[in-house]
């Protein structure tokens, strides 16, 4: 099977940027997360943005994959295969975020040896491991060629299901249940992740399909395509929904969060909240709610990428806007540990409220993980889906004999 320009082209462009990423990181390794935007107001930053924002994405696939055989929907099953490749290369990504976040990688040992079982961090850690071995096993029954694969598949499925709801749930909680922050802690976390991961996941899940379409590696009937429309066309109202309930309940007069609310609607990450509400959920809700417009490839790529882009500004307002204001009242405030003040003197080395930027460093290693994952997708899919293994496995003989006989 001969590897075009155009894929080998792609390939060699994302393999610079992930090493360019790679280096990146290992600059980071040498000098220490000084070399972030993070400081002591504000402890996480780009890469556990990205760490939420690719669990949630992961979950789309697996979903759809695990709903061929729960609930039965045959049509679901022809897009199976690759819906888990994506939800395993997203899986994979999200890992390595953390990873990247934790700074000093050589003490990641620790995790293992001396976990707090009271954490929900660790929690997240068992559940998200179970999610990848569950992902790969998926896949290897998937592809396997023995006659009871199949019947292993439907397994597989009935666990699949509810470790990925968990896996969202279990982020959730990482925030929900930390009592400090005020724009975090809620009960309705768990649930805003699990939509939130649905919509965005399933909007990844059509742009890949319609990608693959486009390159023939894979072919997904119009058909199927349009009902995946209406799915998300679903899981966006839900989410607007749940929006919705949490900025009422803030808003309200006499509640707790109204200072949270003004942050998030007028304050620093005002500019991702209202994207996400306009552009994330109001725009593609308003296209895909017409039938004739689910029928139209350009339009639901184009409500697919604002629903993907908008999660991202979710996972950005929603992480930030609680980091904004110390649970300190009054002068000189804390000790603001960036980098920038790390040679101040004086009152220069004190905040009164975090602020936060990613710097290059930061911006570069999501760049080239994010083009490692993009590029372990596609060689996956060359080699995976079913018309290229067909392909690869007629070997060069048949395959020219083939050709000529066509």
């Amino acid at each position: 099977m001969q590897t075009s320009a155009k894929f080998k082209a792609a390939a060699g462009v994302l393999a610079a940027l992930t090493a360019a990423g790679v280096a990146a990181w290992i600059y980071q390794l040498m000098n220490g997360l000084g070399v972030t935007g993070r400081s002591n107001g504000t402890s996480w930053g780009l890469y556990i943005t990205c760490f939420m924002f690719f669990v949630g994405l992961s979950a789309g696939g697996l979903i759809v994959a695990s709903s061929a055989s729960v609930f039965r929907v045959r049509e679901y099953k022809k897009v199976a295969l690759p819906a888990v490749i994506l939800s395993t290369v997203c899986i994979c990504v999200a890992g390595m975020f953390v990873l990247i976040d934790l700074g000093g990688i050589q003490r990641v040992w620790r995790i293992v040896a001396s976990p707090n079982p009271a954490s929900p961090l660790v929690w997240d850690i068992c559940v998200s491991t179970l999610y990848l071995a569950i992902n790969v096993v998926y896949l290897a029954f998937m592809t396997s060629k023995k006659p009871a694969a199949q019947d292993r598949v439907a397994v597989v499925s009935r666990f699949a299901l509810p470790v990925a709801i968990l896996v969202h749930s279990v982020t959730a909680w990482i925030f929900g249940l930390e009592m400090a922050k005020e724009g975090w802690y809620s009960a309705i976390m768990a649930p805003l992740f699990v939509v939130s991961a649905m919509d965005s996941g399933l909007a990844l899940l059509l742009l890949s399909l319609m990608g693959l379409n486009k390159s023939g590696l894979f072919k997904t009937d119009k058909k199927l395509l349009t009902n995946l429309a209406g799915l998300l066309a679903t899981c966006i109202a839900i989410d607007g929904f749940l929006i919705g309930c949490e900025v009422l309940t803030m808003a309200y007069p006499g509640a707790a969060g109204a200072e949270t609310l003004s942050i998030m609607a007028t304050g620093a990450t005002a500019p991702f909240f209202w994207f996400e509400i306009i552009v994330g959920i109001l725009i593609p809700l308003a296209i895909l709610l017409f039938a004739k417009n689910r029928a139209r490839m350009g339009l639901v790529a184009a409500a697919s990428v604002c629903v993907v882009v908008g999660v991202f500004c979710k996972r950005v307002w929603l992480l930030l806007t609680s980091f904004v204001e110390f649970n300190v009242a009054g002068a000189p405030g804390v000790i603001s540990g960036s980098s920038a003040a790390a040679h101040a003197a004086g009152t220069d080395a004190w905040a009164l409220a975090s602020a936060y930027a990613p710097t290059w460093v930061e911006i570069v290693v999501v760049i080239g993980v994010v083009s490692l994952g993009a590029l372990a997708f596609m060689l996956l899919c060359k080699k995976l889906l079913p018309g290229n293994r067909a392909a690869a496995d007629a070997g060069p003989a048949e395959s020219g004999l083939a050709g000529e006989a066509a």
